[in-house]
């Protein structure tokens, strides 16, 4: 019987990724190859199918319009072979995989995920903890947690929970923090990578926001750490503060929350959305939310 792959499928998949990305690079980290070899394996495509596959631009590398025409069912192709190896995989064992920020893993979910395993005992967890966007499409990655507006395209999204932001401190700065303009006498820390910052705030509450001085972190992790040690006050999401404020670690200043545009995001894939292990986890997370409001 005639091969039906006239390209050889680690070609194919060095293809779709290249076509997806512009770059050899990118396919040459996700195949675990050099650039050089994927290359090559862009070169003999071209030679068995007689044609070229991309254009060579200053922007990267772009598909033909035969290729582009191709590439839906590639992709299609190489979601379905991973479909089936997840399938394969869960005969063995119960496995999610899941992608959150490292700091609403580390102070919400993980204290609270013995609860789960008690119930699920049969299913495995794992964590994959990125402060990046991961792509559900194109990856073992079965469900995302996330804070922001819901704006990402290609995506299944329910909407959990709003996350209003606050000041927080260690109880000791209670007595010197009366008025918000109190904090511009006080160290303040800086989340670097915050979605809304000090400005913000002080905007909402109406009042004009003095010069804050203060370490600043790239961490939001460390920049929690240094206020529960005393280190200064800190802008906080209410999820990611809950259980210090709840164990009088932190306390909460001045009177009210203010609201954001930004919620946290249960998000899957139209491939990952209906799988029973997700759906489990979902019902889950929505009754701890429940619990938290």
């Amino acid at each position: 019987m005639a091969n039906p792959f006239k390209v050889p499928l680690n070609a194919l998949r060095a293809i779709e990724i290249v076509a997806r990305g512009g770059h050899l690079g990118a396919a040459a980290d996700e195949l675990g190859v050099t650039p050089g070899a994927v290359s090559q394996h862009l070169k003999r495509a071209e030679e068995r199918l007689g044609f070229v596959l991309f254009e060579r631009t200053a922007q990267g590398m772009r598909p033909t319009e035969a290729l582009a025409a191709a590439l839906p069912h590639l992709s299609t192709g190489f979601n379905a072979l991973i479909d089936a190896v997840a399938v394969l995989d869960q005969a063995q064992r119960c496995l999610l995989t899941i992608s959150v920020a490292p700091a609403f893993a580390a102070r919400w979910l993980v204290p609270r995920l013995g609860r789960f395993t008690r119930e699920n005992p049969a299913m495995e967890i794992r964590f994959a903890a990125s402060a990046q966007f991961a792509d559900l499409h194109h990856s073992d990655i079965d469900c995302a947690i996330r804070l922001g507006r819901g704006d990402w395209p290609g995506v299944e999204l329910e909407r959990l929970l709003p996350q209003p932001f606050f000041p927080v401190a260690a109880p000791e700065w209670l007595d010197r923090l009366k008025t918000p303009a109190d904090l511009g006498q006080v160290p303040v820390l800086h989340d670097e990578g915050t979605m809304v910052g000090w400005a913000d705030w002080f905007a909402v509450v109406g009042e004009p926001m003095p010069n804050l001085t203060g370490p600043r972190f790239s961490d939001p992790i460390l920049a929690l750490e240094a206020a529960v040690a005393g280190q200064g006050v800190m802008l906080g999401w209410d999820m990611v503060v809950a259980d210090a404020l709840a164990s009088g670690r932190l306390v909460h200043p001045f009177e009210g929350k203010v609201c954001s545009d930004l919620f946290y995001w249960f998000v899957t894939s139209e491939r990952t959305t209906r799988k029973r292990p997700v759906r489990i986890f979902r019902d889950w997370l929505k009754r701890e939310l429940a619990i938290q409001t």
